[in-house]
């Protein structure tokens, strides 16, 4: 059975203060669900947020790695130090880092590989622009960013991978995919990692939406048989919002 997930993407928000004080209020919410249930603050308050949290089953994930074990990369951070700190899960190929910061499919490549090196899990995203959905080119786009930048993986590494959809359209906009919008891209998704590895391993990897997620949708949203969750940003900065849509399972 595919793992139920939930990660909030903290995005460049929160000082420590403001950090430990979400964190106090996530503490206090009842989750009544069995979703995995996962945070994503800024880098300077993983390795807080990991103290606060290591009792808790609330994982703390990084937002961003570079593709180097060390060397002369200004303001970057490794694989290794994030292990380093406890954080063993990693987002990558957010649309922000494609479009703000030129992460193409090809570094994309090298970051996947060397989170995995590492023993990492990674959350990769991937999704069309307003302009591929009008111009029905939306399965192309997500194809050729899940081939590029994971296809040449073995199936062995696909139990570390956690695939999030992310219409960019629907990120911060309060637009949002309908179920029916996500159920169809994410079943395009299953097929396409069916075709090159087999339905036993498309089938046993968790597909996330994420693209504006709120209380309001999760339960609809949820209820679609390939979504497996979500990976949420605003909504994730609210813990009372946040954990009703951990619950909306």
């Amino acid at each position: 059975m595919r793992k139920q997930i939930v990660a909030g993407n903290w995005k460049m928000n929160n000082d420590l203060a403001q950090t430990e004080t979400l964190i106090t209020s996530l503490k206090e919410q009842k989750q009544t669900s069995n979703a995995e249930v996962m945070i994503a603050p800024t880098a300077t308050n993983l390795w807080q947020a990991y103290n606060s949290l290591k009792n808790f089953k609330i994982e703390v994930i990084a937002q961003n790695m570079h593709f180097a074990e060390s060397g002369a990369y200004t303001g970057e951070i490794s694989g290794s130090m994030l292990k380093s700190i406890g954080v063993n899960t990693v987002i990558l190929g957010h649309s922000e880092r494609r479009e703000y910061f030129d992460e193409t499919d090809e570094i994309l490549a090298k970051k996947v590989d060397a989170a995995l090196g590492k023993g990492m899990d990674v959350i990769f995203c991937f999704g069309e622009e307003l302009a591929d959905r009008k111009s029905e080119n939306q399965e192309k786009v997500v194809g050729d960013q899940i081939k590029n930048a994971l296809f040449h993986l073995d199936s062995a590494a696909f139990r570390s991978i956690i695939l999030a959809y992310e219409p960019v359209w629907a990120i911060g906009t309060g637009e949002t995919a309908s179920p029916e919008q996500a159920q169809d891209m994410h079943a395009f998704i299953r097929k396409t990692l069916a075709d090159k590895y087999g339905s036993d391993v498309a089938d046993s990897v968790s597909i996330l939406y994420g693209g504006s997620v709120k209380p309001a949708n999760a339960e609809e949203i949820f209820s679609k048989p390939d979504v497996d969750g979500g990976l949420i940003g605003g909504a994730s900065l609210n813990a009372e919002d946040f954990f009703a849509i951990v619950n909306a399972f």
